[in-house]
């Protein structure tokens, strides 16, 4: 089961799905205000919290019945897939962490990359003109300056969501902090991270490693925050490596 990150739908995966395929059985979903989604189905208190998107995740598992899935969780949904394999352990066998974080904000001696500041000035200019952020802000995130239709897939993908719910989620992505939930992460968890990625450093990454019990942590080659669009080949490999 597949969970893209924020600000992006279930197309993210196409091209590291079809390494998987005729092997597992394959499910993608976009979260709500997302994609295809039903955003009239968006309920602010719910999504207060990554709680309320770990819970959809637990409710796609039981109505599929799921028993052992495998979950991969790109970026934020790397942390709600975290809390869905706690919710309902018998549902899921092993997780896949693509870029996660804990928390992005810098507290005492942990280092999530980002001030609280820099984090408020962030949301401020998401909240005053959400495209000219994601027209601002995607290429950063993706990297790979040689390759610009990434950046603005990445831009594009962001302007297609419900801005209003994307403005919300956000500020739960970037101000949550997870941080005890990882030593509560009973399934074997891989970690793939990027060896350069400004939005989930390999400080993150190891600190992920260190405090969750069965994982271990890969680096990829790859660079920017999305391996999945920009080394889809590097992350299927590593990924079969595990599963």
């Amino acid at each position: 089961m597949f969970a893209h990150g924020y600000g992006c739908d279930q197309s993210m995966w196409r091209y590291v799905v079809p390494f998987f395929e005729g092997q597992y059985r394959i499910v993608l979903f976009d979260h709500v205000g997302a994609g295809a989604s039903d955003s009239s189905a968006y309920d602010q208190a719910k999504y207060a919290t990554l709680h309320g998107y770990a819970d959809d995740i637990v409710d796609i598992a039981q109505e599929l019945d799921f028993s052992g899935a495998i979950l991969v969780g790109h970026s934020v949904s790397a942390m709600i897939c975290a809390l869905a394999s706690m919710k309902a352990p018998s549902r899921f066998s092993k997780l896949v962490m693509i870029g996660p974080s804990p928390r992005y904000i810098d507290d005492g001696s942990y280092r999530g990359g980002f001030s609280r500041d820099q984090i408020d000035e962030l949301l401020d200019f998401l909240s005053v003109n959400y495209q000219d952020w994601a027209a601002a802000t995607a290429p950063a995130i993706m990297g790979n300056p040689d390759r610009p239709e990434l950046g603005q897939e990445l831009a594009e993908s962001f302007c297609r969501a419900d801005p209003e719910i994307a403005k919300d989620f956000a500020r739960v992505t970037f101000t949550s902090d997870n941080r005890a939930d990882l030593p509560l992460i009973a399934i074997p968890t891989l970690i793939l991270q990027c060896s350069e990625d400004i939005i989930a450093q390999l400080e993150v990454g190891e600190y992920v490693r260190d405090h969750i019990p069965k994982s271990r942590l890969i680096v990829l080659e790859a660079t920017g925050h999305c391996p999945n669009l920009s080394a889809p080949e590097e992350v299927a490999a590593a990924m079969r490596s595990f599963v």
